[in-house]
């Protein structure tokens, strides 16, 4: 008899291992929203899956889009002055979620996993405790849904480090080549211009990380879409010229209604599992590794350890799963998730000298800039680069 397993939510982390288990155990995933109320919903984050991501979705065989723009770059920009272009080793691509989660529900119904439509509360933890073998803690920024054990040396922040105001915009001309256009604007915040795909068709995210309480901290109050591109065109136009200068000022726009997002994230890394009524739960994706996105790590995160936590399971398949698997779990993803995070929360703060030193390099140097464009496809390269002054 088949093992039962509970994932509890549906974003990146809860899809790659629905995908990922559905073969080997008797799966039942709980989401809260129906595909078409997630399709017609607000954006809910942005995201940029790179090339390692890209591999685990096709191991898994999740749907592949064939027709999304691939980003095969990093543009660099601090202040007002570009200093490269570096190229990535695998392309990346960015899919609006609410196209990407709706359609893999749809297509995971259709391959035969059980959903239950619910949004999952306290009182209901201890009784689906019993009926499975495993829970799986997927809920998101909006978790954890139990008390797994704050990792104190990696959450050193009180509050969040920036504020995120995004929208999802037509009329913008992309850079070429075609990219993740990341402006740095120091002790102010930043810009990340991601070209996207959208159930409507191409479109550019705007994604503004501004520091609390610093100039671009204006967004504040804002409620509607009008208000919200109206504020957006105003920073463009005082704060990025090399973007505004890319703006159809006529059709400058939202893709849509829900098409823009206001929320501050205050990082959070846990211990990723704990005994609950005598059952093994564990955490995937951002309900346990919440990292600040100012390093678009958080899609690629979920992948990453959804993918450790499906091989830790596989390898335990015919054991008792107990904290042993949970501990086996942990310390497959401890040292990429430490990485990370030191890494991510390092970027929340000012830049380190011998980072800008190598940034400028990579303004003559096509090999250093490359390299600095895979720190996004590679964050150990990133960390290694941060912490350990390396020639890269």
């Amino acid at each position: 008899m088949k093992k039962k397993i509970g994932i509890i939510g549906s974003g990146t982390a809860g899809l790659h291992l629905a995908y990922a288990l559905r073969n080997d155990f008797d799966l039942t995933v709980f989401h809260s929203s129906l595909p078409e109320e997630i399709r017609k919903g607000r954006i809910m984050s942005t995201q940029v899956h790179f090339g390692p991501t890209r591999l685990r979705e096709r191991r898994f065989d999740m749907p592949e889009w064939v027709t999304p723009p691939l980003l095969e770059s990093i543009h660099i920009t601090v202040g007002e002055q570009k200093l490269f272009v570096g190229k990535l080793n695998e392309s990346a691509s960015s899919i609006d979620q609410r196209l990407y989660f709706s359609h893999c529900l749809e297509d995971l119904k259709e391959k035969g996993v059980a959903f239950r439509n619910d949004k999952v509360d306290e009182e209901q933890l201890r009784a689906l405790t019993s009926e499975f073998d495993l829970i799986i803690d997927c809920s998101g920024k909006s978790g954890p849904l139990f008390s797994f054990p704050l990792d104190t040396t990696l959450s050193p922040f009180h509050q969040p480090q920036r504020k995120c105001a995004v929208g999802y915009f037509n009329g913008v001309t992309p850079e070429k080549p075609l990219g993740v256009n990341v402006t740095i604007l120091p002790e102010i915040g930043e810009m990340f211009e991601i070209p996207a795909m959208t159930e409507a068709g191409q479109v550019t995210i705007l994604f503004l990380m501004p520091i609390p309480n610093q100039k671009l901290d204006v967004f504040k109050g804002i409620k509607s879409g009008e208000g919200f591109t109206a504020r957006m065109k105003v920073v463009l136009e005082a704060f990025f010229p090399n973007i505004y200068k890319r703006v159809d000022k006529d059709n400058f726009s939202l893709s849509d209604e829900g098409a823009f997002l206001q929320v501050a994230i205050k990082p959070e890394i846990r211990k990723p599992y704990l005994t609950f009524n005598e059952c093994l739960v564990v955490g995937c994706g951002d309900s346990v590794f919440l990292n600040d996105p100012i390093t678009g790590q958080g899609c690629n995160l979920s992948s990453y350890c959804a993918e450790q936590l499906y091989e830790t399971l596989i390898e335990n398949k015919d054991t008792v799963w107990d904290s042993r698997v949970g501990e086996s779990y942990w310390e497959r993803v401890q040292l990429y998730v430490k990485e990370v995070t030191e890494w991510t929360n390092a970027m929340t703060q000012p830049i380190p000298q011998h980072i800008i030193e190598l940034l400028v390099q990579g303004a003559e140097d096509r090999s250093i800039a490359d390299n600095v464009a895979e720190w996004f496809a590679q964050p150990t390269t990133a960390h290694e680069a941060f912490f350990h002054k390396s020639n890269i």
